[in-house]
Order: C-alpha cells, then sequence, then structure tokens
C-alpha cells in the first residue's frame, strides 16, 4: 500500500470518528436534558418536578442504553423506573431502575414483542400526575413490535422483509408499520395521556421528520391507512404479504379501523419533542477534523438518499471532478455528506449499503490517482454485519484483482463484505452509542 493511501485512510477514519464523537448518544441528551433547582430543562421547555408524584422513562432505539444512562443520571432518584429496549449486543451497561431488553432488528423478535407489551400495561398505568422521558433512536421501529390483532409477529416480520428486499425507503416502511402498530404513529403519546411526556429524539432520518423518527410514538401522524396501502402496490407486494396484514390495511383504508392520531389531537396538548442529535451535527464536526488535518472540507447534503448504486457513482464523479478540475473544492480536498439510501436487494450475498456504496464507488474511481471514498453508518452496523462500512481507494480494484476479486461480480450479488474484508477494507467500530444515518467521507491530497 502507498504511504499516500495509507495517510488517507488515517485522516478518514479520523475524519469519521470526529463525526461520531460529536453526535455520542449520552453528550447529546445531557446538552438538551438538565436538572437544576427542582427545575428539568429539555429543549426550551421547562418542568417543575414538583407538580409530578412519578417520573418513568422509556427508551428504544440502538443508541437507546446510552440515551437512558444519560437521561436517568440526570433524574436521579426521583426516577421511578421504566423499560428500555435495544438491539442484541448494544446494551452496553445495565441501567439502575431500569430494565434493559435486547431485541431484534431489522427484523423483530419475540423479546421486542414482549417488551413492547410492557411498556404499553406501563403506559396504561399513567395519569396526569406523572412525568414520562422518552428516549427514541434509529431502529425504534423494529425494536417495538406491537401488532395489532389480528395482525401477529410473524406476519409483521414477513411484511417488514419484503418491504426491506423490495428497497422501500424509511419512510413507506414505517407508513405500513405505523398502521399494524399499537404503539407507532403518535399512539404511544395516546396510550400515555394524561400524563406529561417529553421526547428526546435522535435523529437517523433525512431531514429530522419527527413523524418518522421510530415511526413517531409521539409525533402526530400524517400518514393513513391508504398511504400504506399504496406502499404495498407501490411495490407490487398485496399478494406477498400476509393476508391478515392486507386485510387489517383495507379495512382501515374503509374507516373500519381508527386512523393513527393527527396534529391537532388533544392527546399532543401535553407532549413536547426535542431532536437532540442529527446528521448535519455530525458532518459539522467531520468538518472541523478535517479542517485540522489540512483539507479543504465541503458538506454537500446531509440529505442524501435513493439507489445506493446511484449515489455512489454521483459521489465519485464529483471527487474525480474536484482532483481534475479543482471544482467544487481544490484539492486537498474533504467531500462530505449524509443521509441514508436503500439497496434494492437482488443477489444473496453478505453487506450493507454503506459497503455496496464503497464498492460501486471503488469501480467508479478505480487507478485514480490520491482519491479515497469511505462510506460508514454512525451506529457501527451496517446491514446484517459487523461492520459500520468500507473504505475504497482508486487502487482498490487492483487489490482486489490479486487476490481473485471481482467488483462486479461482487456488486451484482449484493456481496460486498467478503470483497472488503480479503483487502482489509472494512470499516469496524462496534457500537457506537448513536445512530444519526450514514456518512460519506470522499478524501484527495
Amino acid at each position: 500500500m502507498k504511504a499516500t493511501e495509507r495517510q488517507l485512510r488515517r485522516d478518514a477514519v479520523a475524519i469519521f470518528r470526529a463525526g461520531l464523537a460529536s453526535v455520542h448518544a449520552g453528550n447529546a441528551v445531557r446538552s438538551h436534558f438538565s436538572l437544576r433547582s427542582g427545575t428539568l430543562t429539555v429543549g426550551n421547555r421547562r418542568f417543575r418536578l414538583d407538580e409530578f408524584d412519578r417520573i418513568f422513562l422509556i427508551g428504544a432505539g440502538k443508541a437507546a442504553t446510552a440515551m437512558c444512562a444519560a437521561a436517568a443520571g440526570v433524574i436521579g432518584r426521583r426516577l421511578t423506573g421504566g423499560i428500555v429496549v435495544t438491539k442484541h449486543g448494544h446494551a452496553a451497561e445495565s441501567i439502575p431502575g431500569l430494565d434493559v431488553v435486547e431485541a431484534g432488528h431489522p427484523i423483530p423478535d419475540e423479546p421486542g414483542l414482549a417488551a413492547a407489551n410492557a411498556i404499553t400495561s406501563l403506559l396504561r398505568e399513567l395519569n396526569a400526575r406523572d412525568l414520562l422521558v422518552v428516549a427514541v433512536s434509529g431502529g425504534a421501529s423494529a425494536l417495538l413490535p406491537s401488532p395489532k390483532p389480528p395482525v401477529t409477529l410473524a406476519a409483521k416480520q414477513k411484511t417488514t422483509g419484503l418491504l426491506l428486499r423490495a428497497g422501500a425507503d424509511i419512510g413507506e416502511i414505517n407508513a405500513v408499520r405505523k398502521h399494524l402498530s399499537l404503539l407507532k404513529g403518535g399512539q404511544l403519546a395516546s396510550l400515555a395521556y394524561p400524563a406529561t411526556v417529553v421526547s428526546l429524539l435522535l435523529s437517523d432520518v433525512i431531514g429530522d421528520v419527527l413523524e418518522t423518527i421510530g415511526s413517531g410514538l409521539t409525533a402526530p401522524d400524517k400518514s393513513t391507512f391508504a398511504d400504506a396501502l399504496g406502499v404495498l402496490q407501490k411495490y407490487s407486494l398485496e399478494k406477498r404479504v400476509p393476508a391478515t396484514v392486507l386485510r387489517h390495511l383495507q379495512l382501515g383504508a374503509k374507516g373500519k379501523i381508527a386512523e393513527t392520531p393527527k396534529e391537532g389531537d388533544p392527546v399532543f396538548k401535553k407532549v413536547h419533542n426535542v431532536v437532540v442529535a442529527s446528521n448535519r451535527l455530525a458532518l459539522q464536526a467531520a468538518a472541523v477534523e478535517a479542517k485540522r488535518l489540512g483539507y479543504r472540507p465541503l458538506i454537500l447534503s446531509s440529505t442524501i438518499g435513493g439507489e445506493t448504486r446511484e449515489a455512489a457513482d454521483m459521489h465519485a464523479q464529483i471527487l474525480r471532478e474536484a482532483i481534475s478540475s479543482g471544482n467544487p473544492v481544490p484539492p486537498p480536498a474533504c467531500i462530505l455528506s449524509g443521509g441514508e439510501t436503500t439497496v434494492s436487494i437482488k443477489g444473496n450475498g453478505k453487506g450493507g449499503r454503506n459497503q455496496e456504496f464503497a464498492l460501486a464507488a471503488a469501480i467508479e474511481i478505480a487507478g485514480l490517482e490520491n482519491a479515497l471514498v469511505l462510506s460508514a453508518g454512525t451506529d457501527g452496523t451496517d446491514g446484517p454485519t459487523d461492520a459500520a462500512g468500507a473504505i475504497a481507494t482508486g487502487d482498490t480494484i487492483k487489490q482486489a484483482l490479486a487476490k481473485g476479486l471481482h467488483a462486479r461480480s461482487h456488486l451484482n450479488n449484493n456481496d460486498s463484505y467478503p470483497f472488503f474484508d480479503v483487502i482489509d477494507s472494512l470499516v469496524k467500530t462496534g457500537p457506537t452509542g448513536t445512530n444519526v444515518m450514514d456518512l460519506h467521507v470522499l478524501l484527495t491530497r
């Protein structure tokens, strides 16, 4: 490996980690949630704790333990109890006074169902003298499966799997999940009413849309049963989803089942939602680190979506242009973007959207001197793998060929993990304690 490539790799990882550090869930919560002299400050709102008899804490998501540990530390002895549910392997710590449960993601499982049922029971016991703190991060939708009868967990699992394989985006998946659930789409807030609810939201969705973060547990829902049916029709899934799912959505669209609560519903009068960290904050911190390392930073966007391969191709061409013409920023340059792309799975390989992004980019920048693309998920897990993402350089294709690997074949089979594993170009962080979508780092000296 060339000395320049080694330096680019070190710099790219340092820039990525700087972005991660800025949005660590515990720090994000403490910056928006504090207690002083009996007054709890949440964002721009203040609550006198002597107005409440009990304080409960509920957390859901990949970063839920870090968020709830920070929130519990602020509340202290006033905390009555609560439940935290996170992804298998992400419960980094126990939290005094709280039950911590690990469950399945992205496909929901039985532990998640049990946790959702326990949370539902807790919500139904709340009254007007209670304060409920809800900590939500990416993954909460899958981790809190609470299917409406007669829909079963197995039916919801199959439906989620079909939507993921079809390449549905997070908004589309959530529109369906909300209308199969007892908690999502503002229904958690409805069950908690008349308690006061404050939600701390770690945004993992483009645009930080409240109703999409964690399927909008405490936010008014704009989507409808008709929208959910439209998603199934868009991806030709009406005959593939379980009959109970299709029937439930059809009944809802006909007005036979109550809709999720909408804007103006009284259940939201005592709800306060606060976004504590987002992808843009991570990009800004990454840009500061890039400048410190001697690069000219440029943030393209925090709203990159669409098909992964198409997004990777666009980024590769921008990097090529920067090297050849100095536009949109001259070398030494660090071009940054964030968001969440989707992969239409057609093969049976192993990988994730960030590894696929890096592989598609590697093909486009093959042979390019002093060029690097890093794509990684801020939660530390990319798809069903132990890697956050991968790194591609102008020499990646050459290095792979020397090992007998053909990039195009691996890309067509959605098999990016083994490709990058063999050439030692995976990015592995372990659970990061945060989740604000993905970061893409493009470097050239």
